[in-house]
């Protein structure tokens, strides 16, 4: 500061000497026939003339001479300045005594004096030099009388730096004075205040912002808004005086007092400052649960119980009474309520939680009941889907009697007749999409009481136990559905299998026993029942169900069952006779065929078994069922077989079986199976070149099949298979064999990731077909984690697939038939091994 202020007063001394310094034209010419010195005797003015040619007189004082020296007085450059000086000195020195003492200047050490001032000529680079020198001391962060920059966060802060461009700040001033016009317009607009304080805040001049709203506080007092924003604009302990001050003006105002108890950082603080909102506000609901909101639960009682006293008409603040009192008090203060607001049905669902809470069930109905004719009576309305709403809270909230009370007194409101069965379905369904089980189970019971003989219902219901309820509650809807619908075998069935799984096998029987009394000749009845026997190995007691079964029953079914249990138990004989018996009765059963010529050609080394009696089972399903697709390939696999055994030429056998495919294909055409067999059979026989042949022509006559095309990317060569399978995918995207194909290809190029996708893929869009299972076990057997097959066993056993031709394969062999589907698993996986490990 002293620097500053010797900097100014030096630029003033300059400015002094170049006044006095100045002509004396600046003063005016001295009147004609003045001459100064005269003698003493002459005539001093010279004449008339002389007096004529005096000027008028003017203000030349001080004052005005000063103030025109400050109109006129134009700063000069450091270069004339000292141009100047140097003239002066060389005058000086050259003229002597010229000017006499006032025009004299003398040069002592580079300062120069003139009329009594002196000054220094390099004073104002120094006063710049410290000018500056403070600024960026200013700038910069001083700590100990040192600058401290730091390197690090300088280019941090500099892009914290808010920069506004042209546009912005044009945008901003628009805005005051777009502002300004509002304000002058109509002063005791609150919102134009506050927009105006915001416009300043985003322009970065908090402190003007802070004054246009403590301004517009005077000017609107009553704008609740406005001392709102002053205290969000204002530090902590201003913003709590600017809210006393709105709160001794607007006594009622809630907001105020939120504000200013947020602002406090101690409990005791915030109590003290709503309790006096309180007294301000007693019926102010926001109030009171603000400050219940800070005390603990005796506390909140107590303030509750005046609360409600205040403010009669809060819903909220009955029920969190009644939440904190015991259950005499809470019913008590339930009916108080109930008396103020007659209209309001969350009371009425509050007392009835409350009566199920204390295990009074039978109470529940009746409160419910009791609310939906109160409510009627008041004229409240209450629709039908909202009534639902409450169901499913009530279930969320742990109550699941009162949902279903509601259910019951209210599932048919605002429903036709002819559409309660429909709507009712669907608000099951409705309810357990969102996860609300007890909702839905209420719905169905309700359905059922009044639909008790619709089998859709009871399906329905035992669906949604077996998926969501517990074994007993399943068991109660079974017996409930078999009670009801006795000739309904599917309920009988499922009850009797649920027991079996669960361990309980006289259980089992006897409910079959009561099924073969309400359906005696049903043919699942009996066929369950010997399941049951010869799965616990029970043959005998399944070979005389079985005789029954044929006596009161005699389906094509239960005489292929009865074959299949002579067959197992290796009563070859017996089984190829209950065969013929069943095709005198059902000729066109195409099964009994395949399993007569399967016993007769199961073993072609011995002599036990004839090799013409097998193709006598074939030739005449063939007549009776020239549909059959399996009974044309097992025949001709029949005849490709013979020549291995010894029993004629090879080429004589691949002729007959390429003949039956033949005639097959052109009683059953566009049939992929059949193309498939024929393909498959000339490859095993060495014809390549017809096998590639006949794969084009069955692409022709059936280009859109999945089979066809997963043969052929597999039977390609491997620089063709990448080719193939684009094309499968193209015509066939969603097959789930082609799929398989195309992950069988990712893991034999080694790309792991890309086939475990595109197996999952395949498993995904059909999960019942094994084949896709196995293959996909078989790669992780080859290449993944104990981890990763541990996981695809698991989701094959949750699938449990049924179909495919390599899992039918594994399946349905005898020595298979009691295994479980990881058994399965497991063997069809090892067979795809052993194919690959072939091939390679």
């Amino acid at each position: 500061m002293q620097k500053m202020q010797r900097a100014q007063q030096q630029q003033q001394q300059v400015q002094m000497q170049m006044q006095m310094q100045a002509p004396p034209s600046q003063f005016g010419q001295a009147p004609a026939g003045y001459v100064a010195g005269a003698g003493r005797g002459a005539s001093t003015y010279g004449g008339d003339t002389g007096w004529a040619a005096i000027p008028d007189v003017g203000d030349y004082g001080l004052r005005h001479r000063q103030k025109r020296r400050e109109d006129v007085f134009t700063p000069l450059t450091d270069s004339l300045l000292e141009s100047r000086s140097m003239a002066n000195s060389d005058a000086t020195a050259g003229g002597g005594g010229r000017h006499g003492v006032s025009g004299m200047a003398q040069v002592l050490d580079g300062t120069t004096t003139t009329a009594g001032y002196r000054t220094n000529l390099s004073g104002l680079a120094e006063a710049r030099s410290t000018v500056m020198t403070m600024s960026l001391d200013k700038m910069s962060d001083s700590v100990s009388g040192q600058t401290v920059v730091d390197p690090k966060g300088y280019l941090t802060s500099l892009s914290n730096t808010k920069i506004a461009s042209a546009a912005e700040v044009g945008d901003i001033n628009k805005a005051r004075l777009l502002l300004k016009s509002v304000r002058d317009t109509n002063p005791k607009h609150g919102p134009g205040w506050i927009a105006a304080a915001r416009v300043e805040e985003a322009a970065g001049k908090t402190a003007h912002a802070r004054r246009l709203i403590m301004e517009g506080c005077e000017i609107c007092p009553d704008s609740e808004d406005v001392w709102l924003e002053a205290a969000r604009l204002h530090p902590p302990d201003q913003a709590k005086t600017i809210l006393a001050a709105a709160a001794r003006r607007m006594p009622t105002s809630h907001k105020v007092y939120l504000r200013a108890a947020d602002l406090e950082n101690h409990d005791f603080a915030k109590k003290a400052v709503l309790r006096k909102a309180l007294e301000a506000n007693p019926n102010s609901v926001t109030l009171w649960k603000a400050a219940i909101e800070l005390e603990n639960a005796d506390d909140a009682r107590v303030l509750l119980a005046v609360a409600v006293e205040k403010v009669p008409h809060s819903t909220e603040m009955w029920l969190a009474l009644a939440r904190l009192e015991t259950y005499d008090n809470a019913r008590r203060v339930l009916n108080q309520a109930r008396k103020h607001l007659p209209t309001e049905r969350a009371i009425w669902i509050a007392a009835a939680k409350l009566e199920e809470a204390q295990g009074h069930g039978d109470m529940v109905d009746r409160i419910v009941d009791k609310a939906v004719r109160s409510l009627d009576k008041h004229d409240a309305v209450v629709s039908r889907a909202q009534w639902l709403k409450e169901a499913e809270a009530a279930e969320f909230a742990g109550a699941p009697l009162t949902s279903a009370a509601i259910i019951k007194c209210t599932a048919g409101r605002g429903v036709d007749d002819e559409d309660r069965l429909r709507t009712w379905g669907d608000d099951a369904n409705a309810a357990l999409s969102r996860n609300a089980v007890a909702t839905a189970r209420a719905m169905l019971a309700h359905s059922l009481a009044t639909f008790p003989t619709k089998r859709s219902l009871w399906l329905q219901a035992v669906d949604l136990e077996r998926k969501h309820g517990t074994a007993s509650s399943l068991d109660e809807v079974l017996a409930a559905a078999s009670e009801r619908l006795p000739r309904t075998e599917i309920f009988w069935l499922v009850r009797a299998k649920e027991k079996w799984l669960a361990g309980e096998v006289d259980k089992s029987r006897s409910i079959l026993t009561e099924a073969f009394k309400a359906n005696p000749e049903s043919e699942p009845v009996w066929l369950a029942a010997v399941k049951l026997e010869w799965e616990t190995g029970e043959i005998e007691r399944a070979r005389v169900l079985l005789t029954r079964a044929r006596e009161r029953a005699p389906t094509a079914r239960i005489y292929m069952k009865s074959a299949l249990l002579e067959r197992e138990c290796g009563q070859f004989e017996k089984a190829l006779g209950l065969l013929e018996d069943g095709l005198q009765r059902y000729p066109t059963f195409a099964k009994m065929y395949m399993m007569g010529g399967q016993i007769c050609s199961e073993d072609l080394t011995k002599d036990r078994i004839n090799l013409d009696r097998a193709r006598k089972f074939y030739q005449r399903g063939l007549q009776h069922c020239t549909y059959s697709v399996v009974l044309w390939n097992l025949a001709s696999q029949l005849e490709e077989q013979v020549a291995e055994y010894g029993a004629g030429s090879s080429n004589a056998g691949v002729t007959k079986a390429r003949s039956l495919l033949e005639l097959a294909r052109l009683k059953n055409a566009k049939n992929p199976e059949l193309w498939l067999s024929s393909i498959r059979l000339e490859r095993r026989a060495g014809n390549e070149k017809l096998a590639v042949s006949l794969m084009a022509r069955a692409l022709q006559e059936c280009p859109s099949s999945g089979l066809l095309l997963a043969e052929n990317i597999t039977m390609s060569p491997r620089v063709e298979q990448k080719s193939k399978s684009a094309d499968a995918i193209k015509r066939c995207p969603d097959d789930p064999r082609v799929i398989a194909a195309v992950a069988s290809l990712f893991a034999g190029e080694r790309k792991h990731d890309k086939a475990r996708k595109w197996f999952e893929r395949a498993v995904k869009l059909d999960s019942d077909l094994g084949d896709s299972w196995a293959k996909w076990y078989a790669f992780e057997l080859d290449v993944g984690t104990k981890e990763a097959q541990a996981d695809v066993k698991q989701k094959c056993i949750a699938a449990d697939p049924k179909h495919g031709e390599l899992w039918c394969k594994v399946s349905k062999a005898m020595s298979n038939r009691r295994k479980t589907t990881a058994e399965h698993l497991e063997a069809a996986a090892q067979n795809v091994l052993e194919k690959l490990h072939k091939l390679n």
